[in-house]
């Protein structure tokens, strides 16, 4: 993990791979509790029995918001941004699901820093992010995500 305690320390390492997460496995129960909470219930996400006789994947799958929604838990396993008042998430592009995520399956984040610009004193850091997946040589999704940090005055 690398620690992070400023604007000028973050635009150092503008073009360098920050890092590869850990590995987080997506249960049953996260598939339910997310679809409970978006009020998606579609059989392919909630229904083992059903999925297993009708759907090509022969399980259940993550909705795919629910794979985005892991992103910054992944980040932050992989940067540890010091010094901040507050982090907010600002944008997402060219996000492309390339595979879907079966139950049980093992997903981690690898990120690369693109750019950041400073925004008086908030830091807008733009990586590309690919959330990969255990034993698969396609990625889950890959994109670019968008990130401003407000630095405490130092």
């Amino acid at each position: 993990m690398r620690t992070i305690s400023s604007l000028a320390e973050l635009e150092s390492l503008v073009g360098q791979e920050m890092g590869v997460s850990a590995y987080h496995t997506v249960t049953q129960e996260q598939i339910n509790q997310f679809a409970a909470a978006t009020l998606d219930h579609q059989w392919i996400h909630v229904d083992p029995e059903r999925a297993l006789a009708e759907s090509p994947f022969k399980a259940t799958i993550a909705h795919g918001y629910l794979t985005v929604a892991l992103l910054p838990y992944l980040w932050q396993q992989i940067a540890d941004i010091e010094n901040l008042k507050m982090q907010v998430n600002y944008e997402i592009e060219q996000l492309r699901f390339n595979q879907a995520v079966t139950v049980n399956s093992q997903v981690r984040l690898r990120a690369t820093l693109l750019s950041v610009a400073n925004l008086r004193g908030i830091a807008k850091a733009r990586l590309q992010v690919t959330l990969e997946i255990m034993d698969s040589k396609k990625p889950a999704y890959t994109g670019i995500i968008t990130f401003l940090y407000h630095f405490q005055e130092q």
